[in-house]
């Protein structure tokens, strides 16, 4: 089946078409990093006017690139959540639209599913289902959870961050260094010439049991204080109390949130007798956190899969592909289900249809 996805859950444009959920024809991402630097993040009426002026322009680069007509798609797949509420609708109801015009299914796609999927897309890796069960960190700027895969549409939340998400930690560490924005490669940039062990940062270790949410409290994670930790250094050393290098600051900074991604993902795997784990999300470019996870990897005897580059930031190759082998809301159900931009991990349309109808 080929599958065109549409990907527009937070500031990147993203078309692709993907047959038989694996082989990627055509992948193409329009970031809008550019648009958003100088507000320091991302601005959702700006991200969701770009994707709707960016879209029918990159359906079509998708279908040439992948030399494939109209008649040729089998079926529509897209983002519903979670994400920014503005970006999902223009996504979706391109989506829809497109398929109604077109007389194919409609599928509705949940993001942080996707992700999970995206080291599958390599013809290298395992089939999904032959990787299971296997533990999933997806680290982004908008995500920071660690999840129980048993199978295709079978995952159980361990994890997840009781506030920042690492992502939006390296941001907000980058700008209160006065980095640029994204922060993270530019964190990731400065860090490589610094020491990690210069500093101290705390690593925000929790302890205990979640009360009603069925997560232990040491599989979670928690950056705010990791990020007023910095705010205070960099102020006492603007008053002279101590000294230190910007590289060093920051390859410290960054330790301490890859010192966290890593100690609750393989204490996860130790407790869970899991020994197969993938890093998934934007964050899981960092260099050094690829670096860390494959020797903690080796240490511990597990072993520890990223997707490709190009499949780690958002992107719609991960949406089609995960539309081709099944997965999804389809039928009538994908074109009365609403966009959920609260959507976790493992809920699908039951879940947000009740939410929206109790609000």
């Amino acid at each position: 089946m080929n599958v065109l996805g549409i990907e527009t859950s937070c500031d990147e444009t993203a078309t692709a078409i993907v047959t038989g959920g694996r082989k990627v024809l055509s992948s193409v991402v329009f970031s809008q990093t550019d648009l958003h630097r100088p507000y320091g993040g991302v601005v959702p009426e700006i991200a969701s006017r770009n994707h709707l002026q960016l879209l029918p322009a990159l359906i079509e680069r998708a279908l040439n690139e992948a030399d494939m007509g109209w008649n040729q798609i089998n079926a529509v797949a897209a983002t519903y959540g979670p994400g920014l509420a503005s970006s999902l609708l223009v996504g979706v109801a391109s989506g829809r639209g497109l398929a109604l015009r077109l007389g194919i299914p409609f599928i509705a796609i949940s993001h942080l599913e996707a992700h999970l999927y995206a080291p599958f897309l390599s013809a290298s890796m395992p089939d999904f289902e032959a990787m299971c069960p296997f533990l999933g960190l997806i680290v982004s700027g908008g995500h920071s959870c660690l999840v129980r895969v048993n199978g295709l549409g079978h995952y159980r939340l361990l994890g997840t961050t009781f506030d920042d998400a690492a992502g939006e930690a390296f941001d907000k560490g980058a700008k209160l260094m006065g980095l640029g924005y994204p922060g993270g490669p530019e964190i990731d940039r400065l860090a490589g010439k610094g020491k990690s062990s210069a500093i101290s940062f705390p690593r925000g270790r929790i302890s205990g049991v979640i009360p009603g949410a069925g997560l232990s409290a040491d599989l979670c994670f928690s950056f705010s204080g990791l990020k007023t930790s910095l705010m205070y250094f960099i102020k006492n050393q603007r008053q002279g109390c101590h000294a230190a290098e910007p590289a060093d600051i920051a390859a410290s900074y960054q330790e301490a949130i890859i010192d966290a991604l890593c100690d609750r993902l393989f204490l996860a795997a130790k407790r869970h007798n899991i020994n197969r784990v993938a890093v998934v999300g934007g964050v899981s470019l960092n260099t050094r956190l690829r670096g860390k996870m494959s020797t903690c990897g080796r240490q511990n005897n597990v072993q520890v899969i990223f997707a490709e580059p190009q499949y780690c930031m958002d992107n719609a190759a991960m949406v089609a592909g995960l539309a081709g082998v099944g997965q999804g809301i389809g039928g009538s159900k994908a074109w009365t289900v609403d966009i959920c931009p609260n959507l976790e991990i493992g809920l699908g349309y039951d879940i947000c249809k009740t939410s929206v109808e109790n609000q």
